[in-house]
């Protein structure tokens, strides 16, 4: 059973989901799936089928998020600090072909979300970043070719 590094704020996201999800979801569910059934023939009953399908998809994700939740590996990056880039760095990149700037966090699979500027640990750009400092260059391949970043600042808020 291997541990899933994760920052405190996102072992609270996961909490937060988790309680959603069985004190508010789960009710709302059995009860719409209570009023379908009252509603007679369950085979042709179309809000049945999908209050049931809402039911196992409701279901599969408590699941996973008690698992998560299970393994989480807390690392409070209030204590960590340094110029290298590890878990729970934000670091601000500059891409090198049109000098955009970018920052990133490096957090755990389970809260990373590219749009709010979280990249997971796995990904191609935090597993060429781990290790590099200020002043590095590293080339990352994506989907529309190579790209060239160089690391401005590495932080750990």
């Amino acid at each position: 059973m291997d541990k899933i590094p994760m920052t405190a704020n996102g072992n609270a996201a996961l909490q937060e989901e988790f309680t959603r999800r069985t004190h508010e979801e789960r009710p709302r569910i059995i009860a719409a799936i209570s009023e379908a059934r009252a509603h007679g023939d369950l085979s042709e009953n179309a809000e049945y089928h999908a209050a049931k399908e809402a039911q196992s998809h409701n279901e599969g994700r408590i699941a996973e998020l008690e698992d998560q939740l299970a393994r989480a590996e807390i690392i409070d990056i209030s204590k960590l600090s340094g110029d290298t880039v590890k878990f729970g760095a934000t670091v601000k990149l500059a891409d090198e072909d049109t000098d955009e700037e970018i920052t990133y966090q490096v957090v755990g699979d389970a809260e990373s979300d590219v749009k709010a500027g979280k990249i997971s640990i796995s990904s191609p750009i935090s597993r060429a970043l781990i290790g590099k400092s200020v002043g590095d260059s590293i080339e990352v391949a994506a989907p529309g070719g190579a790209r060239g970043y160089e690391i401005l600042e590495v932080t750990f808020i």
